[in-house]
């Protein structure tokens, strides 16, 4: 989503880093709604007050709750292949197999 030109003043130069817009903590205060959408849609912005940078307003990143078979398999296709009588072994030596009285001391 872009904002017009007033609510993004002046960009900054930095070389080999995206800059994100600039916008005045005057533009943040008049327009949140719009800025706050764009926020919403991916948008990130450099806070300022009297010139000087105070802040950044960047988007939250979201966990995904669920990964396709495919990509799943895609991303194990490098992974170490485990041989499960091993990894059995390990996880009975690692518990107590003793099913005892948790209140007991």
């Amino acid at each position: 989503m872009a904002l017009s030109s007033t609510a993004c003043h002046r960009s900054a130069i930095v070389v080999g880093v995206t800059a994100q817009p600039e916008i005045t903590q005057r533009d943040l205060r008049n327009r949140s709604k719009e800025i706050m959408d764009a926020v919403e849609h991916g948008q990130s912005f450099t806070v300022t007050r009297d010139g000087h940078q105070i802040g950044e307003l960047i988007p939250l990143r979201r966990r995904r709750r669920f990964v396709s078979r495919a990509e799943f398999a895609a991303m194990s296709h490098n992974a170490a292949p485990v041989d499960i009588d091993a990894f059995r072994a390990d996880q009975e030596a690692a518990v107590d197999q003793e099913a005892g009285d948790p209140y007991e001391r």
